[in-house]
């Protein structure tokens, strides 16, 4: 059996399908090709959409025991369900991938489940559990995201020894969750089983956390984290992990002098990063360059070296980031339809969702100063936010940095309630090239935390803040 299309996108997650429905839009007869029986991929089955319900839920929890006797909310003994807390992140998961189904079908997009692999270049092979259909095709994108990442020495046995997809999925509450690695993965989840009673130690080669964003973040968050009882050993290496029975050990050498560290927990997850998947898509046969780093090789275009052939996402250079892969499906769709799109990297806003939440965009501090570009710096702490204080939400800062010379924004740093929204606005200003004083002029809603952003903008400004 073989069918006929003029763009065929391999993997269903958010790069693959918003690709798909721009290709449609755009007059492609467009077909989709997914392994799994659900749509959307990491992000909506086991990774940006559940860990975020997760999270939520977990807050939910936390605020109750802690501080809902702040605003003079009396309970009783409160009484966490997992399994029901469990149970309510699957129906978000099945409610948002049912409604990518729906949009393949609005849009006319045939959906095809299986296996996907590269018979030759114009030639898509598609396994699924009954039958094998081949698609031909005149472009192809592929969308095939990522996995987790371990370290070799590790054995990941799924159940105790865990990677993020199993960690959304536990039943229970580990008495003592080790986290092998401080980035975004580790934090978000690390946070959710803190709020819901367990001990968690994060273990980090770095000597920062989210080390790959502006270092006040990083202290900022640290700060509040390990205020709330999260564990943090920074600067070490681990060197083996070993089960035996429920108990699992994690053992790591300090970076600056060698002394061992020895941890032991119920629960180890290992959040060291992720790879590109492309396992079995056989892009030998279509003559598909890869790099020595396991991505696909693309030009400015996110064009392979075999032209009617695209990447795009989590399997190509960049940040793994959904809102990345969305950005360079439309990109790819319009591209392929003799558009002229674009995608500024440099405007790519990052986001870790713990609480407090982090945001940032464009340069950090510590890149201008390795650029040796001229800048300033204006800062606004939450503590400073009538919003932000009625909220009894006070940790935290907006952070901008400009250009010394033209005021032109450079970068936008957050750490704060509801900064991965307020962050937007900051994309925003850049986008359009505004300076801190463009932003400082702008009148905002009072009281509300975007404030804080206004008067971060007013203090790059000739220390202009008027609420500090």
């Amino acid at each position: 059996m073989s069918k006929e299309f003029d763009v065929v996108v391999i993997g269903s997650g958010p790069g693959g399908y918003v690709c798909a429905v721009r290709c449609a839009q755009l007059g492609f007869k467009t077909a989709i090709v997914e392994k799994y029986n659900t749509l959307g991929g990491t992000c909506l089955n086991v990774g940006c959409i559940p860990s975020k319900a997760w999270l939520d839920s977990s807050e939910r929890y936390y605020e109750m025991i802690h501080s809902a006797d702040k605003h003079g909310i009396e309970v009783g003994k409160v009484k966490l369900n997992v399994k029901k807390m469990s149970e309510r992140v699957a129906e978000v998961v099945k409610g948002i991938t049912g409604g990518v189904q729906f949009l393949m079908k609005k849009n006319k997009i045939e959906v095809f489940t299986g296996h996907g692999s590269f018979v030759d270049a114009n030639t898509i092979s598609v396994k699924g559990e009954k039958e094998t259909v081949e698609l031909k095709a005149k472009k192809v994108v592929i969308a095939t995201g990522s996995k987790p990442s371990t370290l070799p020495f590790i054995t990941l046995d799924k159940e105790r020894v865990i990677t993020s997809t199993e960690a959304l999925k536990l039943q229970e509450v580990p008495k003592h969750l080790i986290v092998i690695g401080g980035g975004v993965i580790g934090l978000e989840l690390g946070s959710v089983y803190k709020r819901l009673g367990a001990k968690v130690s994060v273990v980090e080669y770095a000597t920062d956390i989210i080390a790959t964003m502006d270092k006040d973040c990083s202290k900022g968050l640290h700060r509040v984290l390990k205020k709330e009882g999260m564990e943090f050993h920074l600067g070490h290496g681990v060197s083996e992990v070993t089960r035996n029975g429920k108990t699992v050990t994690v053992k790591a050498k300090a970076v600056k002098d060698g002394k061992e560290l020895v941890l032991e927990g119920d629960y180890c997850l290992v959040a060291v990063g992720r790879k590109p998947y492309t396992d079995g898509l056989g892009l030998d046969k279509a003559g598909v360059k890869m790099d020595d780093r396991g991505r696909i090789e693309t030009d400015g275009h996110l064009q392979t070296n075999v032209p009617h052939i695209f990447a795009i996402g989590d399997v190509v250079k960049g940040a793994m980031l959904a809102h990345k892969a969305e950005e360079e499906g439309v990109f790819v769709a319009e591209l392929m339809a003799g558009q002229k799109p674009h995608v500024d990297y440099n405007l790519i806003p990052g986001v870790v969702y713990t609480w407090p939440e982090v945001a940032g965009v464009g340069a950090t501090e510590q890149q201008l100063k390795a650029d040796g570009v001229p800048y300033k710096s204006g800062s606004f702490p939450f503590a400073a936010s009538g919003r932000a204080k009625a909220s009894d939400e006070a940790d935290g800062f907006i952070k901008v940095l400009a250009h010394k010379e033209t005021d032109e924004i450079l970068g936008v740093h957050m750490v704060g309630p509801r900064v991965a929204d307020i962050i937007n606005e900051a994309v925003v200003a850049m986008e359009f090239r505004a300076s801190a004083e463009d932003v400082g002029r702008i009148c905002h809603a009072h009281p509300t935390y975007s404030e804080a952003f206004k008067e971060a903008a007013l203090a790059a400004t000739d220390n202009r803040a008027l609420n500090m």
